[in-house]
């Protein structure tokens, strides 16, 4: 049978592996980055914003985070892409959410390490919405997460976040690679043509935003650079063979308080553990998804953006940001794609498809909507999206 045709775990071929991974990352394809650290480039915050001033020096940078993510190293970093003040109101918003749940004390579970043993917030997204809408508004009013998203994904991508906290003598996970694939067993991925293995990654950009300083000791970003280049690495991740070449040659960045980290999913990556004694690790944990998917969470964005339109609504453009005024949190809160519908009610009167939930938010601001005018328009929309 055509090897195109089907996915086996008994293919994977470890010698494979080594010639895909053991290539140098070109720092001449990353002209608007500081430095290569590790395989990584890394670029600044303040210089991207510089770079993205006009048409084409913006789509330089798209094609050159794209280019990271996918014939280079599968990673990047951008430093700085938040301002101090803003990562603290996170961060104290969150805290609040994890002494809030440690409360309740409910069952825990985690992804790829042992439950219970880090803090883990789910669905930080919805959560951060209702619990402090201003935080929510200034912190994903990020032009740096929308510039990473735009290059991956292209306009109208959800955002999803998982806040993790590492405390000291948290193990490292295993390494692995992540949703959509990656959350199968082999047997269930080995059901999928290649096609599937070779198109999952593009459908979701992961990312991790610093909410505290992370020294190497602390446990950053395991990665393996150009791993998601190989093509069977959604059945060989769990591979023991695999997994100790991971461990003989991964690589780890620090991060500061305010960096992002962006990364295919399909990369071999996994959290590192945590040697030091005070420094609880606290990552805002991005999970991006095209908006013509299904994202891991539910998600209920019309009741977020319900919560946070009267903070959007006050809230100032900053014209130094590399995106429209507020466009990117509009994008992070709504629905940006306006299927799947009722076409019988949602008829697409003006152009190829209805309006989209962001449509509907974009107009409300401009025409300066109060917010029941705004949330009668939503529900309104629901409705006509309903089968029946």
């Amino acid at each position: 049978m055509n090897r195109l045709a089907v996915t086996r775990s008994q293919d994977c071929d470890i010698n494979d592996f080594r010639a895909v991974v053991e290539v140098e990352t070109d720092a001449g394809a990353y002209p608007s980055a500081s430095k290569i650290s590790n395989g990584v480039p890394v670029f600044e915050a303040v210089r991207l914003r510089g770079a993205c001033a006009d048409e084409s020096g913006h789509v330089s940078v798209l094609m050159e985070l794209d280019h990271a993510l996918s014939q280079g190293p599968g990673i990047f970093m951008i430093a700085g892409a938040f301002d101090m003040a803003c990562i603290d109101q996170g961060t104290e918003t969150f805290e609040e959410m994890i002494r809030q749940q440690n409360a309740a004390d409910g069952a825990k579970g985690d992804h790829f390490g042992v439950p219970g043993a880090n803090d883990r917030v789910w669905n930080a997204f919805e959560k951060l919405a209702y619990e402090n809408p201003e935080v929510f508004v200034n912190y994903y009013n990020n032009d740096m997460i929308a510039l990473g998203a735009l290059a991956w994904l292209g306009p109208g991508y959800q955002i999803s976040s998982q806040l993790n906290v590492v405390n000291p003598g948290g193990q490292a996970q295993v390494p692995h690679r992540d949703y959509h694939l990656g959350f199968m067993t082999n047997a269930e991925a080995e059901a999928y043509p290649l096609g599937a293995h070779l198109l999952s990654p593009r459908l979701t950009l992961q990312g991790a935003v610093a909410h505290v300083d992370m020294p190497i000791e602390s446990g950053p970003t395991m990665y393996l650079p150009h791993s998601h280049k190989y093509e069977l690495g959604y059945l060989a991740w769990r591979n023991e063979e695999f997994a100790q070449y991971f461990e003989h040659h991964h690589h780890q960045v620090p991060l500061s308080k305010g960096d992002v980290v962006f990364f295919n999913p399909a990369l071999f990556h996994g959290a590192g553990a945590n040697q030091t004694t005070s420094t609880r690790r606290m990552a805002n944990l991005l999970q991006i998804s095209s908006s013509m998917v299904k994202a891991m969470e539910t998600i209920d964005r019309e009741q977020i953006i319900n919560s946070i339109y009267p903070a959007l609504c006050a809230a100032e453009p900053d014209p130094e940001k590399a995106v429209g005024a507020l466009d990117a949190v509009i994008t992070a809160a709504a629905d940006g794609y306006a299927f799947p519908t009722n076409l019988d009610r949602d008829q697409p009167i003006d152009g190829l498809s209805p309006p989209s939930q962001a449509d509907l938010v974009r107009d409300a601001l401009a025409n300066q909507w109060d917010p029941s005018q705004l949330a009668d328009a939503l529900s309104a929309q629901a409705e006509r999206r309903r089968s029946r």
